[in-house]
């Protein structure tokens, strides 16, 4: 572990925070609710890094710098002079993209990156090994130590809430517009889940933090903290029986105007296995959530190590109001109708 570093050791000229910070996917899923935070908290001047081809849009206020990602010298002009790199991408995405934009950030001198992981708990190797894209995070990591000049901070929200429960049964196994849900074993088991709202507030809260303490005798948060490290927020410890109740008290529906069946999870999981075996990409949504609902805490990552959101003064939020704009979303068409809007 290195040793903790001091701000009043710097040398003359040194700021003790961040200020210019590029996000990759500003437009995007959890991507634009950083970007908004982050403008809202008012502390920062942010960029927006867009392939030259993209067609989506950003928040105002952000530059946008178009990059080609055949072109490494044009990634490292658009990061350089950049505190901070924001990666989000779809899984979609080309697997190499991450690591040009890394290594791209590590040629212009970046000091921290966010890599694109916002999901599970990231110390657990064996989850990570059994949701396929774990093993690759890790080594995203690792390539980040290696090149000497970026720190890497894995942010771990689990999944997102409204998204997961309003994307359809592959997910939290609702379909909210046809009243059916299906449990994973008896729907008791509690997992950590985060709005996309506590996402941004959170992104702009860590990097609104002190890069390095004062001094010794300075206890105050800092960036430093989270050096090659995992940062734990979330919004709600919920089972899938806690979001059912959610859904019938905000849409005024009992029990019994839902279609509620139940599966084995470790046999979902197997059968998304299969799936993605047999070429099926959308084995991966259903092994993916599977394995996170397993009964043995695996998906409980506040229990295990508790949660930084006091230390970033996140809020309390309400269940009920998540879960509505939850259920909206589903009866607006989903997440994917959402984006097309």
């Amino acid at each position: 572990m290195a040793q903790q570093q001091y701000a009043k050791d710097q040398p003359q000229g040194y700021k003790n925070y961040v200020e210019n910070i590029a996000i990759v996917g500003a437009g995007g899923q959890v991507g634009e609710y950083m970007a908004r935070a982050l403008l809202k908290a008012g502390k920062h001047k942010l960029t927006a890094i867009t392939r030259t081809d993209s067609k989506s849009t950003v928040p105002e206020g952000m530059i946008v710098k178009k990059v080609n990602y055949e072109d490494q010298a044009s990634l490292v002009d658009a990061l350089r002079g950049q505190d901070v790199l924001i990666i989000t991408m779809a899984v979609t995405a080309p697997r190499d993209a991450e690591t040009k934009l890394i290594d791209a950030a590590a040629a212009a001198g970046v000091p921290w990156i966010l890599p694109n992981e916002y999901s599970s708990d990231q110390r657990n190797k064996e989850l990570q090994h059994d949701i396929i894209i774990g093993d690759q995070k890790a080594v995203t990591r690792k390539h980040i130590e290696s090149l000497g000049v970026s720190a890497w901070i894995s942010f771990t929200c689990s999944f997102w809430y409204e998204y997961s429960l309003a994307a359809g049964p592959g997910t939290y196994g609702f379909d909210i517009p046809n009243k059916t849900v299906t449990l994973y074993d008896d729907g008791n088991t509690k997992i950590n889940t985060t709005t996309w709202l506590q996402c941004g507030r959170a992104a702009a809260a860590l990097l609104s933090l002190k890069t390095l303490p004062d001094d010794e005798a300075d206890k105050t948060p800092t960036l430093s903290m989270f050096r090659n490290n995992v940062m734990y927020i979330s919004s709600f410890r919920a089972s899938q029986r806690d979001m059912l109740a959610a859904v019938l008290r905000v849409t005024g529906d009992s029990e019994h105007d839902w279609t509620v069946a139940r599966e084995d999870v470790k046999a979902r999981y197997e059968s998304g296995v299969a799936q993605v075996r047999a070429g099926d990409r959308m084995g991966f949504v259903k092994l993916l959530y599977a394995r996170v609902f397993y009964p043995n805490g695996d998906g409980d990552y506040e229990s295990k190590y508790g949660l930084h959101n006091d230390i970033l003064g996140l809020p309390q939020e309400d269940f009920d109001e998540a879960t509505k704009r939850a259920v909206d979303l589903a009866n607006r068409g989903g997440p994917f109708a959402q984006r097309r809007q």
